[in-house]
């Protein structure tokens, strides 16, 4: 340990012995440091991580309890920990013989305090390292003196540059087993450099160290004077933080809630995205557009004169204006951009594949809104950086799509805002997180498509029909019977003067979707495409009949979004697969269970039955001319 550090470490002590509630209030104004360590498998990321630990004698953040109740034992362990219980702490992933996902800990220095996030090296972890590099400030990419530059080595360097990390330390370990070779050293930063050019990495700090020996990580090796660049520590307690970075950038502020705990008060609270604001500053509330100016920044501690880059507030406004939970504040003068339309890169992180043209839900800031994905422009191949052919994204692939939000968002490109420019993706049935995304840009189409009001409204149409409008949607197996019962219903409602229209599953694959397969994510733009048709046509004031299988729950649930409440009836054709496999009226059954035809419903692929439909009927016990007057009388009931 080098003097200036003992002295550093004895400071600490004498201080947290003497007076523990001024050692964790000069504890708790350092600055945070986040940062990631990737690499490929057995690169020395943890015995790096045990290394700075021990070095510099750092002291863990979940041990400041435990000084502040026994300052005198700290006093005497501070400079005591084990180098060799650190690592054996890091490395229980070894012991278990498993991968953990993402191992964060937390640890400060006399100067700064940090996070840092230890990620798994192989494949297959690629959503995890993506999870602990989303609020890095800096990443640390180990190779092994050894081996150079290796598949992950790339692969994690993409991820790294796509997630917006400009700070990136190359450190070449195990120095000590290639002799300190510096043309070693040079040779690998030559190689790298040739990678990130072909990404678009702006720069790098390169640093020969070795982990197991501690060459370069605090103190600066001698067995390597050739090399005059600083050490890893010196560089992460010197390295700038997100959020000083965003204090120079626009005035940014999702609203996360309204305060309101009485009449004479309303604030609107949330995290300072970028820039800095002060009362008597003209600010522009988005989507709506409205200005006013900030009346007042209250805390407990009374107002304050400005918030900053990283700070939770809350702000008053001069003027009553709407704003609402998801909104977003701006300098009147330097807004956001707005629209419902985007580019982006998604990594897809669930076990199911994308499904273009499936809803999803899209939290971005404070906001939750619906979303549906393209069919990918291309999927990215991060090792060769080979753009290739993809109609969908599985498991730790990362492509570029388009999306559509059902409402225009708030939202900056995410290489200038993290905050307002990196979304996740939602399973709307299952609320699990199947993706994370960074918009590249608004759509042009986004901005230049606007709404044409008409004077002739759906009303209008259904009044002149005397008609309530609504979509009855048949669905159930093949063979279920849907197609026989819509028709006998449409027949029945036409002979009683109401106007209606089928829409068959066979009839529209022979025009509208002729160019969609079976597939899960061809059904998925099938139903999509009806369900918009369908739509168009209750604008038309009619009553219409659809008779399509719909396999997923989650498809049928947007063709009920898309309608008024009420105006979508659910109809579930309950049939067993052994009673319709029986029937087998177009012999679709027997080529499914030969092999000749793939991808189809109860045999190779699923059928999920409504949950809560508004009507069933079940074919085995009712003909088809009851069943449909069971329907008829559902529709005319309402």
């Amino acid at each position: 340990m080098s003097d200036d550090l003992k002295k550093h470490v004895y400071e600490a002590d004498r201080l947290i012995a003497e007076d523990i509630e001024a050692y964790l209030d000069q504890h708790q104004h350092k600055t945070m440091l986040r940062f990631i360590t990737c690499g490929s498998v057995d690169d020395g990321k943890s015995t790096l991580i045990g290394r700075l630990l021990y070095d510099s004698k750092m002291i863990f953040e979940d041990q400041l309890a435990s000084l502040a109740r026994d300052s005198k034992a700290v006093g005497t362990q501070a400079g005591e920990i084990d180098f060799a219980l650190l690592v054996d702490g890091l490395a229980a992933e070894r012991e278990q013989g498993i991968t953990i996902d993402v191992a964060y800990r937390f640890f400060a220095t006399e100067k700064r305090k940090f996070i840092v996030a230890d990620t798994p090296g192989h494949e297959q972890y690629t959503r995890n390292m993506v999870t602990g590099a989303s609020t890095a400030d800096l990443a640390v990419i180990l190779i092994d003196a050894r081996q150079g530059v290796l598949t992950q080595t790339r692969r994690h360097s993409y991820l790294v540059n796509l997630l917006g990390i400009k700070n990136i330390v190359l450190a070449i370990n195990k120095m000590d087993l290639v002799g300190y070779d510096a043309a070693r050293f040079y040779e690998i930063v030559k190689d790298y450099s040739e990678f990130a050019k072909k990404i678009g990495m702006e720069s790098f700090l390169p640093i020969p160290i070795s982990g197991l020996k501690g060459d370069n990580i605090v103190s600066r090796s001698p067995e390597m004077p050739w090399y005059q660049g600083p050490t890893l520590m010196a560089h992460l307690e010197e390295a700038p933080v997100n959020a000083t970075r965003l204090q120079d950038a626009p005035f940014r502020m999702a609203v996360q809630w309204v305060n309101r705990p009485n009449l004479d008060f309303r604030g609107f609270t949330g995290q300072v995205a970028s820039g800095v604001i002060r009362p008597g500053d003209a600010v522009r509330v988005l989507p709506s557009g409205k200005t006013t100016t900030v009346k007042a920044i209250p805390s407990f501690d009374g107002d304050k004169d400005s918030a900053v880059a990283g700070e939770s507030v809350t702000l008053t406004f001069a003027d009553e204006i709407d704003c609402s939970r998801g909104d977003v504040i701006t300098r009147a003068d330097a807004p956001c951009e707005v629209a419902d339309q985007f580019e982006a890169s998604i990594v897809w992180m669930a076990e199911a594949e994308m499904l273009p043209g499936r809803p999803y839900l899209l939290k971005i800031g404070a906001q939750t809104v619906t979303a549906t994905v393209t069919e990918p422009k291309y999927e990215v191949n991060v090792n060769t950086l080979d753009h290739l052919a993809s109609k969908t994204l599985k498991l730790n692939a990362i492509g570029v799509c388009n999306i559509s939000t059902d409402r225009p968002i708030p939202f900056e490109a995410y290489g200038a805002n993290h905050d307002l420019g990196g979304f996740i993706l939602i399973d709307r049935m299952s609320n699990a997180t199947v993706a994370a995304g960074m918009i590249h840009f608004a759509l042009r189409r986004s901005q230049n498509i606007h709404w044409q009001a008409v004077d002739v409204n759906r009303d209008a149409h259904a009044s002149l029909k005397n008609q309530k409008p609504c979509v009855v949607w048949f669905t159930g197996l093949s063979g279920a019977g849907k197609s026989t019962i819509a028709n006998l219903v449409e027949k029945k409602l036409h002979a009683m003067g109401k106007h209606t229209f089928l829409l068959d599953g066979d009839n529209v694959r022979h025009g509208l979707n002729r160019d969609l397969g079976f597939t899960d994510a061809d059904r998925v733009e099938n139903i999509r495409r009806v369900g918009e048709v369908a739509k168009l046509m209750t604008d038309a004031g009619l009553i219409v009949l659809t008779a399509f299988i719909s396999p997923f729950r989650s498809e049928r649930r947007m063709v009920r979004d898309l309608m008024a409440p009420g105006e979508f009836v659910e109809v579930y054709v309950d049939t067993p697969l052994a009673v319709a496999e029986e029937r087998d009226v177009k012999g679709l059954y027997k080529k499914a269970r030969s092999g000749a035809l793939k991808n189809f419903t109860g045999i190779d692929s699923p059928y999920e039955a409504p949950e809560a439909p508004e009507l069933v009927v079940n074919t085995v016990s009712l003909s088809a001319e009851d069943a449909a007057e069971q329907v008829v009388a559902a529709i005319l009931a309402r």
